[in-house]
């Protein structure tokens, strides 16, 4: 059984039914239920046309569905609509599904959540994350969307700063390793681009290729982390660079500068030096100040305050650390980091080993746990 092929089409399945009038939640529970039901038959007996089996059993599940409800005699001439057998239309609908669900009924951090859920396939654990807040809170936000779209139709679009949140957040979910799901993000939004003439698109779609392209450079072989300063640049994909550079560029020179061209100007001067020592920090705090104006994000300051102390030294850096607060994701990781940098090697080492004890996955949490060892070792001689 090949679950990678009925993840892909997911989306195309969930927008035919959407399409004939299913409202969203429901339509959902239907397409679920179809995934299931091809767990169990396919293994045994594969349909030549997955799409055409999925849309017919998700379109008849929804159908069962619906008659057990009190609206029964009301969509009961839904029934002759149910799609005939036979090969579906071959057609990537996740782009048109993404719009759908970003509906201007519900609000964007809503709309985001929702379709992160429903169509980018996170966990309700790896939203939360993203949100920095609790789990039940995010899962009550969800059924919440949920409800608020039941019943409603599908025929008026969200906007697109909603939709590039939510490709934004499938990419960093991706590309920390989680979910393999960066390529998939980087494709929709080169869609996105060809179709939208957008800077923020464009912004978007350059601060995933510029981040994309150190993606070989950011492992070592055993699966162990390596930072930004370590990695073997030779590793990184120069002609990924050179495309989002030259797509950045076209985007700034139309000045209308939003967070993502911010991003990836400066994930742009990380991929222009040579060497990490070579790197132009004192431009990079600049623009971690234009994109702390725009987004006034708590996580943008924490990276600023890293900028600062590569930039005007490492009490400058735990200055600015200072001001921010102590619960923020990775805040003690770069508290250790400082600290190391400004000589405080026990303190460095304490909170490394306290940062490994928060470390949202395995990888980022052995990378940690090595920093304290090294410095307690080093303390040790």
């Amino acid at each position: 059984m090949d679950e990678a092929l009925l993840r892909s089409l997911t989306p195309s399945v969930l927008t035919v039914l959407v399409r004939r009038g299913a409202d969203f939640a429901a339509a959902e529970d239907a397409v679920q239920d179809a995934l299931v039901e091809a767990l169990r038959v396919w293994p045994a007996d594969p349909p030549r046309d997955g799409k055409g089996w999925l849309v017919t059993v998700a379109w008849r599940k929804f159908l069962d569905a619906t008659r057990a409800d009190t609206a029964r005699r009301r969509r009961e001439d839904r029934v002759e609509e149910e799609p005939a057998p036979g090969p579906a239309p071959a057609a990537d609908d996740t782009l048109q599904l993404y719009f759908l669900c970003a509906h201007p009924s519900l609000t964007p951090a809503s709309a985001v959540a929702l379709t992160l859920r429903a169509v980018g396939g996170l966990t309700t654990r790896q939203i939360a994350e993203a949100y920095l807040v609790p789990e039940a809170t995010m899962a009550q936000r969800i059924s919440r969307a949920k409800r608020t779209v039941s019943g409603v139709r599908f025929d008026r679009p969200g906007d697109v700063a909603t939709v590039l949140r939510v490709l934004y957040l499938v990419f960093n979910e991706g590309y920390s390793g989680d979910v393999d799901l960066a390529a998939e993000a980087i494709r929709l939004t080169r869609q996105l681009a060809a179709a939208i003439d957008h800077p923020e698109v464009a912004g978007l779609l350059a601060l995933m290729l510029l981040h994309h392209a150190r993606r070989a450079a950011r492992t070592a072989p055993d699966g162990s982390l390596v930072p930004l300063s370590e990695q073997d640049r030779g590793r990184w994909d120069t002609a990924s660079i050179a495309e989002g550079v030259v797509i950045l560029q076209t985007a700034l020179a139309r000045d209308r500068l939003g967070e993502f061209q911010a991003q990836a100007a400066i994930a742009a001067l990380h991929a222009d030096a040579p060497a990490a020592e070579e790197t132009d920090w004192v431009q990079i705090v600049e623009w971690y100040d234009e994109l702390a104006r725009l987004t006034d994000s708590p996580v943008v300051r924490l990276n600023r305050a890293v900028a600062v102390g590569e930039a005007d030294g490492p009490r400058a850096g735990l200055a600015a650390l200072a001001a921010l607060d102590t619960s923020l994701p990775r805040h003690t990781a770069v508290a250790a980091y400082l600290h190391e940098r400004d000589g405080d090697l026990a303190t460095a080492a304490r909170l490394y080993t306290e940062a490994a004890h928060k470390a949202p996955n395995l990888a980022e949490r052995d990378h940690l746990t090595r920093q304290a060892a090294r410095l307690n070792a080093g303390r040790g001689r």
